[in-house]
């Protein structure tokens, strides 16, 4: 067994590999021709308002009945520091990004150095040749330079402000993308702000458009952004989260701003209160899941979200939740670590922290979603889980999942079908099952490991839970005897809950295929993709639950070859295959806190496998 390294795939030894070459050259080739693509994305310095671009233009092509798929690339700080924002948009749906770039709006000369290599002969490069940074920027001859005096422009339609729309003004033009479309992007944006503030923002997209039309006559057809009347839901993976958690009842969020999980707080702002809940901003994260375990004990469906540090902070009270057997949702948005890490960058390395975090043995869910509408159901299903099963449950999501914006049709998020499973939730006309010697048994002995629960206020069903080992009425105790009964309860719902819940795998290709490819949480995407770019038949198991997670003996048994695919440095899911399979498998990993892209994933496999791939 050895490691395929996944990481800059131009600086590293393995990139000057002949075998590799080829395959990497065959699969961007091959990429390169995917028809109706279009790759887009703007450039610049942290504070240049990159994100806001880059979210208009999404916002205007999802309008326009485009189906979008974002990156970014972000430095951790206010100011400085190269940031860009990536559209891939299509008519049918996009699920990764890939290594190619079509337009580039480059607002610092490090934008084109930072993307050289994702531009091709045809690319068109606009940028502001009348800025003193630009003055000298070199444009490959066989691309297309596009000097517009952004600056200028703005300038002239209300401020220089706007720099950036007038940009996206000149991107409409070269795409011959209807700026209308536009119009509605900035009205949404800016409408808040005023009439005015809007017209303004207009004027200066058309000013873009109008320059660039005046001036220069290109006309790339496979660059031309057809469009549709058909109607999407353009969000990232945190707000996902946080649509789901209002949809599963949620009434009760703490928090502490984190990178990347901030996001999900922000979208239950102003929303969960429509319907009775509260957002509360805590002063730290240990504080934020203390009062989270309060609500769920009050009663209310709870929840906080964090990152890796916040997790490490999180972990005393989270052994007091399994212990009170409260039910909450935990969401662990991972980022790269350890310690402050890369806090802007993509990872996967919280998982055995996940699994194993805590002193003594805690049993918990970890639910991984693999999609951004998955993210949804997930999170639906994690409320589910956490009060059929009276435990904590970890939803995890990453980075590359939470700042990701996708398209998706409505239906997909089907408010009429989500179900709320409140568990073993007794009213005063059950209590008498659940009583012994007039008093309410909240920790019972119970064949399933699950006792009764009640909220507070509920005539009969006065009780105490406490951190400490406790009998079935909830008191301190240190008899060997009923330590080993709470213990066993608590440890047997895991054996229930195989037993009962349906702990699908989500797989693609063809299942037969001798190379069994396996992957958890965002990963999914992409490999999908680099299937369809590879020549021979390859089959998929994405797997978003991790504890209790389903038995891939089976699968992997029949498979010739296995490869993990994941974005950590040590192989935290393959060792837990390895561990469950008794068998040993390969790995492709990734850690320079940039996503996997379809076609270098393609190359990856192609290189591993021995496999050929298209020319």
């Amino acid at each position: 067994m050895w490691q395929t390294n996944v990481q800059n795939y131009g600086a590293t030894p393995r990139a000057r590999d002949p075998i590799f070459q080829k395959a990497f050259a065959a699969v961007f080739a091959s990429s390169a021709d995917m028809p109706a693509d279009f790759n887009w994305a703007v450039g610049g310095e942290a504070g240049d308002g990159i994100d806001s671009t880059g979210k208009i233009f999404a916002q205007a092509l999802s309008r326009a009945g485009r189906h979008v798929f974002t990156s970014k690339d972000f430095a951790s700080r206010i100011r400085g520091g190269y940031t860009a924002y990536k559209i891939r948009t299509a008519l049918e749906p996009v699920e990764s990004v890939v290594d190619r770039l079509d337009v580039l709006i480059a607002l610092t000369p490090r934008t084109i150095e930072e993307n050289l290599e994702e531009l091709h002969a045809g690319s068109i490069i606009i940028y502001d040749g009348e800025r003193t940074t630009m003055e000298n920027v070199a444009v490959p001859a066989e691309m297309h330079a596009v000097d517009v005096p952004l600056k200028r422009l703005a300038e002239e339609a209300g401020g220089a402000i706007m720099r950036n729309v007038v940009a996206l003004g000149a991107a409409c033009a070269v795409s011959a993308f209807p700026i209308e479309n536009l119009d509605s992007a900035l009205e949404k944006r800016f409408r808040s702000k005023g009439t005015a503030l809007v017209e303004n923002n207009q004027a200066a997209a058309r000013a873009g458009e109008s320059y660039v039309q005046a001036e220069y006559d290109i006309d790339v057809p496979e660059y031309r952004l057809e469009t549709t009347d058909a109607d999407y839901v353009l969000l990232n993976g945190d707000q996902a989260i946080g649509m789901g958690a209002i949809a599963a009842g949620c009434r009760f969020y703490a928090g502490y701003p984190i990178t990347p999980a901030t996001a999900v707080m922000e979208y239950l702002i102003g929303r969960i209160e429509r319907f009775g809940g509260h957002v509360l901003q805590a002063e730290d994260e240990l504080s934020a899941i203390n009062m989270a375990l309060g609500a769920a004990r009050a009663g209310a469906r709870a929840m906080t979200a964090t990152s890796g540090p916040g997790i490490d902070l999180m972990t005393e009270t989270f052994g007091l939740i399994a212990t009170s057997e409260t039910p909450l949702v935990i969401v662990d948005v991972m980022r790269s670590g350890p310690s402050t890490g890369m806090p802007t960058k993509q990872e996967q390395g919280d998982l055995n922290t996940l699994l194993y975090g805590g002193h003594g043995e805690v049993p918990r869910f970890v639910v991984a979603p693999t999609t951004i509408a998955e993210a949804f159901w997930k999170t639906v299903e994690a409320f589910n889980l956490a009060e059929r099963y009276q435990t904590p449950v970890y939803l995890v999501a990453d980075l590359a999942m939470a700042v990701t914006e996708q398209t998706f049709p409505h239906e997909v998020f089907d408010m009429d079908a989500v179900e709320i499973d409140r568990g073993r939730l007794v009213d005063a006309t059950g209590l008498d099952e659940w009583t012994t010697d007039g008093k309410f048994t909240p920790h019972a002995v119970t064949e399933d490991g699950v006792s009764p629960r009640v909220l507070p206020g509920t005539p009969g069903g006065v009780h105490m839970s406490t951190g400490l080992e406790h009998d079935a009425f909830g008191r301190r105790t240190e008899d060997t005897n009923v330590r080993i009964e709470q213990v066993d309860k608590r440890q047997r719902k895991f054996d229930v809950a195989r037993e009962r819940e349906t702990l699908e795998v989500r797989s693609f290709g063809a299942s037969d295929a001798e190379t069994l490819v396996l992957s958890w949480g965002s990963n999914e995407g992409a490999i999908v993709e680099a299937l369809g770019l590879l020549e021979e038949p390859v089959h998929f198991l994405s797997v978003p639950y991790l504890s209790p997670r389903p038995d891939l003996t089976e699968a992997v048994e029949a498979a010739t070859q296995v490869i993990v695919v994941e974005c950590n440095a040590t192989g935290q899911f393959a060792n837990l295959i390895e561990h469950d399979t008794l068998q040993r498998v390969d790995r492709i990993t990734k850690y320079d806190g940039v996503r996997f892209k379809a076609d270098e994933l393609a190359a990856a496999i192609a290189e591993r496998t021995q496999m050929e791939v298209p020319a």
